[in-house]
């Protein structure tokens, strides 16, 4: 399983229950590049605990806009369809999961 790709149809869905962890990037950022992987990674290993999602900002200019995102990659936390936290640049796996898993407790 890896990150779900979500769109401006389907985000506001997604966001709605349980924790969401959302990724906006884009193709050409190389520091989005490098969280990637990390992003892919939580998606397996916190499949039955969050749902962890990226968003392309280029193709869903909509959502970066309405979040405000000005730099990337930028992760955004929801708990129940509230914003619980903002995290700009590279996040290491262990640092989004202890978040992911706080906000469970």
């Amino acid at each position: 399983m890896s990150a779900t790709a979500l769109t401006n149809q389907t985000f506001n869905n997604q966001i709605q229950s349980g924790i969401t962890l959302v990724d906006f990037w884009a193709p050409w950022c190389g520091p989005c590049q490098i969280q990637l992987p990390i992003i892919h990674q939580l998606a397996d290993d916190l499949k039955e605990k969050a749902t962890i999602a990226t968003i392309n900002v280029d193709e869903q200019t909509e959502l970066a806009t309405r979040f405000g995102i000005r730099s990337i990659p930028a992760l955004l936390l929801f708990q129940d369809g509230k914003l619980m936290d903002t995290m700009i640049g590279i996040n290491q796996r262990d640092v989004l999961e202890a978040k992911i898993l706080k906000l469970m407790n």
